[in-house]
């Protein structure tokens, strides 16, 4: 597959991403059914972590939540460092 390929799931996880932490957040300030922690870590953890800390920013949402502030960065980082190790090859 070529990189244009995994460039498109990139830009699709970190859209949904984004959209899962606007709609928790929609949810919450509603007191409505929210997005479970563990799904939004699990989406970010596949390749959004860009995304949730996008969605972090505008809607200041889980800003408060040691695991989602050190979390999230700390996911991006090991993507940046895995993309740049499988792009070495």
């Amino acid at each position: 597959m070529n990189a244009q390929y995994w460039i498109a799931i990139g830009i699709v996880v970190n859209l949904i991403t984004l959209s899962l932490m606007a709609y928790d957040k929609s949810q919450a300030r509603k007191h409505g059914r929210r997005v479970p922690e563990r799904t939004l870590f699990l989406w970010a953890a596949i390749g959004g972590a860009a995304g949730a800390i996008v969605a972090m920013r505008i809607w200041r949402h889980k800003t408060k939540h040691p695991s989602f502030v050190f979390g999230m960065p700390a996911l991006l980082l090991l993507h940046v460092v895995l993309l740049y190790l499988f792009l070495q090859d």
